[in-house]
């Protein structure tokens, strides 16, 4: 036996707002993702209304209000990027990607510092360089560097940290670079 599903009513203004409120009540987002997900609902389901939908006016709206600040936004998923290990890089396309303006973006790029200790991040958690279990052959080099190019880290900073052979001496290396600033 199968059940018919119920398709949903179109939306109007009303409904609109109601699911913008409730997306940015559960999620920290941006207006470029807000507004994504809008056009979505409104090709899923229509629009009723007379006019056209007022999905910028809404959204700026929410921005004006507090409900949404990219900037706010941009720094965690910054810092949380960071904190996993990632090279500016890619954080910078990970903001990118979320809509978050280019002059942002350039606010929140990381210092050579906070490059070093998210290097150092990842080769701990990846095992590289100073941290191998075992020897590291030539192919297994290229494959960690590799992967710390990917992860977006400058090939100057990947090359030291795959590079390295003691610990200690690559956490000074990260150090050193805070007291540089």
């Amino acid at each position: 036996m199968s059940v018919k599903r119920r398709n949903p009513r179109p939306l109007t203004s009303a409904r609109l707002e109601e699911l913008a409120l409730a997306y940015v009540a559960r999620f920290a987002t941006t207006q470029a993702k807000l507004r994504a997900y809008l056009q979505r609902k409104l090709r899923e389901r229509g629009w009723e209304d007379e006019g056209t939908p007022p999905i910028d006016d809404l959204v700026s709206r929410y921005a004006e209000l507090g409900y949404i600040d990219d900037e706010a936004w941009a720094r965690m998923k910054a810092g949380s990027l960071m904190r996993r290990g990632y090279g500016r890089r890619r954080v910078a396309e990970a903001l990118g990607h979320a809509g978050i303006e280019e002059d942002v973006r350039e606010d929140l790029r990381a210092s050579e510092g906070d490059q070093r200790s998210a290097a150092l991040i990842m080769a701990r958690r990846r095992r590289f360089g100073p941290f191998a279990v075992q020897p590291v052959d030539r192919p297994a080099r290229e494959k960690h560097l590799a992967a710390m190019l990917r992860a977006g880290h400058p090939l100057d900073i990947a090359r030291r940290i795959v590079d390295a052979t003691d610990p200690d001496e690559t956490e000074e290396w990260v150090e050193s670079a805070f007291g540089d600033e």
